[in-house]
């Protein structure tokens, strides 16, 4: 069959045109800007735009006119040389060195400098600038940790992997970045297609898009979904949002069905930890990216912020994303600033005769106190001056900060104050105190403390569909090993759940379930979400395979490999090598884990959960003595962490060394006393060599630091038992009895005290 010329360039110009549309590629901001101008006017010195700059007269604003800054005893000098921007400062090694500032890292409200080394690495500079106005104090350098000296060889330097911009920064500025980490070399090759966030770091590769516009253009047909685009936002498009005249706040005219803005804006304003270099936007967050829950050092119990978390994982509490609410409701995407100033943004949904009012929140209108903002979101600063806002939009709860210590609005604005002051003071305006959508800070504190009642609350926490999800999911990873088949039916459904965030938390519980019962979580190896598949993937790997039906076994097999190219793909880091190190350990691949544990000590010789897991491996295939060596060459460089000593202790142990092992559990204790697993440890240990009442004095002084801990008060009332003070050991008893009602092992023992000798 013949075709003619015309057929055949038509056939090619559809194939290119299916090619184009499949295959998307990045075209950069000024082919973006022919037809969207206006958006990129207002993108225009943005954050976003100056995410990143070289480092040249326009982009620098620190004082590199011969300035000084000093620390600790170390003079770092700031200085301009044939028009580069210079630092003389403390290197890697220890001594001071010249570099060559390359690249401009943020604008305000502080700029940081990108330093490039060997191996493509680029880090940034510890002192940073503060580019506020003098009169806010800014215009000067300050350092990023002013209350801790940081030598050279420590994880926080400058030049070490925390502050490296190839693994901590560079995937949140620059647009189409690929990190490209080569683990063989321990290098980087790492590249962008454009240096700051622009256009398709949010909307995705352009070039089917383009191809489109311009066949619109010239009146062609360019047959292609959406428009082209990668992804299409229309979370609010058509949708109004209209007051509710009985409670003053509005209320969305249709459900959101959809999550694609704030899964692009999850990617970098989130605490999470990147799986792939593949990464497009439209894609599920999930697939991409593995965030966190509100875990304990990350966030209060209440679910504030405490360490620098951002504000996604705020945001997924508060009922303003349980309403529908969206990013761009109240911020615009290209200017990246709020739509309307300051608590405008709030007027537009929440009626100001209702709530900017005196009989809302009782204050001056020139007041803070008067400040939805100040109020609803209230501020942490990080890095020095970097005022964040929490966006869980909670009720100030100065009761909570009577109960469990967390911080409220309220005292930090009258610090002079008490917080029962404050509560008071609430409980007298409202007539008690608020409450707020966000009610679940009694299940995770009651956790975090291993209270009794923690699995009870948590369950509880788990299972309540009108909390947070992000709440529910930290509940479901905080449960505990299953003692009965209602808790591991409780398991079951956390990991049939709907939402990702839930079957997520539930595979990190999973993970104290014994090997046999983890089969329930197998089906989640076939799941969409590649932070969930290679989850489940994991936790399977020890399983014996002979159980598997055919065909699963060869699934199962290619999800681990996905895992494995997760860690690699962060192989420079030590948790990933941990990570390695554990899988091949569960395949029984011990030559594979060993080589990834020394890598781990290779990258960070600090990094302690590697000394301390590598040295179980050892114990357990005989190597005992291996173990006690490594342990000790970790305490060399680690000397004042507990886990170590207390590792070391149980080495000891097991080498039947008694005396040299307690002295290293007593330290254990000691550098941490507040743990009652090591106060239990050491203790059991003093009794074990006749010194009861030494033992005893351990875990009295423990028992005022924890006085709900069951471990505790059980150990208390057996060693009072022991040493002959029936009385003594009945009364801890009791308290364990009230604590713990109806468990057999307390009642057996309340009973052989009560009755007579």
């Amino acid at each position: 069959m013949r075709f003619s010329r015309s057929v055949l360039i038509l056939a090619q110009l559809w194939v290119t045109t299916l090619i184009a549309a499949e295959n998307p590629q990045y075209v950069g901001r000024t082919v973006c800007a022919n037809c969207h101008q206006e958006e990129n006017k207002a993108w225009l010195g943005s954050h976003h735009d100056l995410a990143m700059e070289e480092a040249d007269e326009n982009s620098v604003l620190g004082n590199f006119e011969n300035s000084e800054f000093k620390n600790y005893g170390i003079t770092s000098r700031f200085y301009r040389d044939n028009g580069k921007f210079m630092i003389n400062t403390d290197g890697p090694d220890g001594k001071m060195h010249d570099y060559v500032v390359r690249y401009t890292f943020g604008v305000y409200p502080l700029q940081q400098y990108l330093v490039e080394f060997p191996g493509g690495r680029l880090q940034a500079l510890d002192i940073a600038w503060d580019s506020r106005k003098k009169e806010e104090g800014g215009q000067r350098w300050f350092h990023l940790h002013p209350d801790e000296e940081i030598k050279h060889d420590d994880v926080l330097h400058w030049t070490g992997p925390n502050l490296n911009w190839n693994y901590m920064c560079a995937d949140c500025h620059s647009t189409n970045l690929k990190k490209n980490y080569n683990q063989q070399s321990n290098s980087y090759k790492t590249t962008w297609s454009e240096i700051d966030v622009s256009c398709e770091a949010c909307h995705g590769p352009g070039s089917s898009h383009q191809a489109w516009g311009e066949a619109f253009a010239s009146g062609k047909e360019f047959k292609v979904k959406d428009k082209g685009l990668t992804v299409l936002f229309q979370e609010r498009k058509g949708v109004a949002w209209t007051i509710d005249q009985e409670t003053g706040k509005a209320i969305r005219s249709a459900p959101k069905t959809s999550h694609y803005e704030l899964d692009v804006c999850a990617r970098c304003h989130s605490r999470r930890s990147q799986l792939t270099d593949n990464v497009t936007p439209g894609e599920p967050f999930m697939d991409s990216y593995r965030p966190s829950l509100l875990s304990e050092g990350l966030y209060y119990p209440d679910g504030q912020m405490e360490d620098e978390v951002y504000v996604w994982g705020s945001f997924m509490q508060s009922k303003m994303h349980q309403s529908g609410v969206t990013c761009s409701d109240c911020h615009d995407p290209h200017k990246a600033d709020l739509r309307v100033p300051g608590d405008q943004v709030c007027y537009q949904c929440h009626m100001v005769d209702r709530y900017a009012t005196n009989t809302h929140h009782f204050h001056k209108q020139e007041d803070k106190g008067a400040s939805c903002v100040e109020c609803h979101m209230p501020p942490t600063t990080y890095m020095g001056v970097d005022a964040r806002h929490d966006h869980s939009f909670r009720v100030p709860r100065p009761d909570l900060t009577v109960e469990m210590g967390t911080p409220n609005a309220c005292n930090k604005c009258h610090g002079d104050k008490s917080p029962e002051w404050a509560q008071k003071q609430l409980e007298t305006w409202y007539g008690k105190s608020p409450e707020g959508f966000q009610v679940f800070a009694s299940a995770l504190a009651k956790s975090r403390s291993r209270h009794p009642s923690a699995q009870h609350q948590l369950a509880a926490l788990a299972l309540n569909a009108d909390h947070p999800e992000i709440a529910r999911a930290t509940a479901y990873s905080e449960l505990s090993a299953p003692s009965s088949q209602q808790e591991l039916m409780l398991l079951q459904q956390g990991l049939n759940d709907e939402d990702p965030l839930i079957r997520l938390g539930t595979l990190t519980a999973m993970q104290n379930v014994p090997l046999q019962q983890r089969l329930i979580a197998f089906p989640l190896v076939w799941d969409d979400l590649r932070s969930i598949r290679i989850e489940a993937a994991r936790l399977m790997a020890g399983y014996p395979r002979e159980q598997f039906k055919p065909g699963q076994i060869e699934v199962l097999e290619q999800v681990i490999k996905e895992y494995i190219e997760v860690q690699e793909f962060t192989a420079e880091r030590p948790e990933s090598q941990l990570n390695l190190a554990g899988l091949y350990t569960e395949l029984e691949q011990f030559d594979k884990a060993e080589v990834a544990y020394r890598q781990a000590l290779k990258l960070q010789p600090q990094f302690v959960p590697a000394y301390v897991n590598f040295s179980q491996v050892l114990s357990n295939r005989g190597r005992e003595k291996e173990a006690e060596n490594l342990l000790r060459r970790g305490i060399g460089k680690v000397p004042d962490n507990a886990t170590l000593h207390h590792a070391l202790g149980l080495s000891q142990v097991r080498q039947k060394q008694l005396e040299s092992a307690t002295r290293s559990l007593q330290k254990a204790h000691e550098l941490a006393p507040e743990s009652s697993r090591y106060a239990y440890v050491y203790a059991v240990a003093l009794q074990s060599t006749g010194d009861i009442q030494s033992a005893i004095s351990v875990l009295e002084q423990t028992h005022k630091l924890l006085p709900d801990d069951p471990e505790i008060l059980f150990t208390l009332a057996t060693f009072h038992r022991d040493a002959g003070d029936n009385s003594t050991a009945l009364d801890y008893a009791k308290k364990l009895q009230a604590l713990v009602p109806g468990n057999p092992a307390i009642e057996q023992l309340v009973r052989q005290l009560q009755a007579p000798e």
